[in-house]
C-alpha cells in the first residue's frame, strides 16, 4: 500500500510533466516516443496543486478546507510560475484578501461556476486517503473541488476521478460496474458506457477523442483519463498513450497517471523517466506521509 501511495503521486507529477512537454503539439494519430531524450521533466500547476493537498490531508488528518485554501495560496506565491491558469490566481488573491473559501469565488469569473478539470487534476491524494470509503471520499472531492470549482460537472468529475484512484489502490475487479454506480451526473454515465464500447477499439483514436473528449472540460478529460488507464497493460502505455490523443495532454496525463500509479506502485513505474523526474525524493516522502495518515486515522 505505502508502495501504491508513492507511485499515485509520482505518477501524476509523471504524466504532468512528459504531457507537458507534448501539449499541443501532436495529431490524435501521432504516437510519442518513450521520451529518452529528455533529460529533466518539470511537472506544472497539476502536481503543484496536489502536493498542497496531499500536505494539507497530512497536517489536519483530513480534508479541511480552511487550511487548504491557505496551503494553495503559499504554494503558489513560492512557485507562482508553474503554468496555472488565470482562475486560480485569481481566487487565490481574493482569499488574500480576505475573502472566505465558502464564497464560490469561480462563479464571479464562469456563470454557474467552472466545469474545468482543474479539481480533478489535483484530487488523487483525496482517493488514497479516503480510499475505504465512497461516501467519504465523494463529500471530500466535492468540497476540495468548491474552493475553485463549484459547477457540479467540476465536483463529480473530481469525485470520479478520487475513486477511480481508490478503486485502483484497491484493485478493484469491478472497476468500471463500481464507477457506474457511483456516479450521480448522467453525462458521466454516459461517458462510463462509451469506455466498455472502446476498451477493444483503443486504436480508434478519432472516434475515441470525439467521443470521451481531450479538453479542459471535467466530462471531456476525466473519462478519457480512466479509459487511457484501462485500455493499456502498463504505467508507461498508458501515460504515452493519453499523450497520443492530444489535446489537453498534461492533465489528462496526470489524471491517468493518478490512477496508473495507485494500480502498479513505486515498482511499476519507469525508472528512466524517474531519474529524470523533479522532487523525487519530496513526492516519495510525501507519499509514505500520506500513507502513514491514512493509517492513523482508521
Amino acid at each position: 500500500m505505502e508502495s501504491k501511495f508513492i507511485g499515485c503521486l509520482l505518477g501524476v507529477a509523471l504524466g504532468d510533466s512528459l504531457g507537458a512537454r507534448r501539449e499541443g503539439a501532436l495529431s490524435i494519430l501521432d504516437k510519442p516516443n518513450n521520451f529518452k531524450d529528455v533529460i529533466s521533466l518539470n511537472y506544472t500547476d497539476d502536481t503543484a496543486m496536489t502536493i498542497g493537498l496531499a500536505e494539507s490531508l497530512i497536517e489536519k488528518n483530513g480534508l479541511d478546507p480552511e487550511h487548504l485554501a491557505r496551503r494553495f495560496l503559499e504554494n503558489y506565491e513560492k512557485e507562482p510560475w508553474r503554468g496555472y491558469g488565470p482562475g486560480p490566481p485569481t481566487i487565490f488573491f481574493s482569499w488574500k484578501r480576505g475573502a472566505s473559501w465558502q464564497d464560490e469565488l469561480d462563479k464571479k469569473i464562469y456563470p454557474g461556476g467552472s466545469f474545468g478539470n482543474g479539481s480533478a487534476m489535483r484530487v488523487a491524494p483525496i482517493g488514497l486517503f479516503y480510499c475505504d470509503s465512497p461516501e467519504q471520499l465523494r463529500q471530500a472531492a466535492y468540497l476540495s473541488s468548491r474552493l475553485t470549482h463549484s459547477h457540479p460537472l467540476a465536483m463529480e468529475g473530481a469525485a470520479l476521478l478520487a475513486y477511480a484512484v481508490a478503486l485502483a489502490l484497491k484493485e478493484d475487479q469491478d472497476f468500471l460496474d463500481k464507477l457506474m454506480a457511483f456516479v450521480e451526473q448522467d453525462i458521466y454515465k454516459l461517458k462510463i458506457n462509451k469506455i466498455k464500447y472502446f476498451l477493444s477499439r483503443k486504436d480508434n483514436r478519432r472516434e475515441i477523442v470525439r467521443e470521451l473528449g481531450h479538453g479542459i472540460e471535467a466530462f471531456n478529460s476525466v473519462p478519457t483519463a480512466i479509459f487511457c488507464f484501462l485500455a493499456n497493460p502498463t504505467f508507461e502505455e498508458a501515460i504515452l498513450y493519453a499523450i497520443s490523443l492530444g489535446g489537453d495532454t498534461d492533465t489528462i496525463a496526470a489524471m491517468c497517471g493518478a490512477i496508473a500509479g495507485a494500480r502498479y506502485g513505486l515498482e511499476g513505474l519507469p525508472e528512466k523517466w524517474l531519474q529524470r523526474i523533479e522532487n523525487r525524493n519530496y513526492l516519495t516522502q510525501l507519499g509514505q506521509r500520506l500513507y502513514e495518515a491514512y493509517l492513523r486515522s482508521k
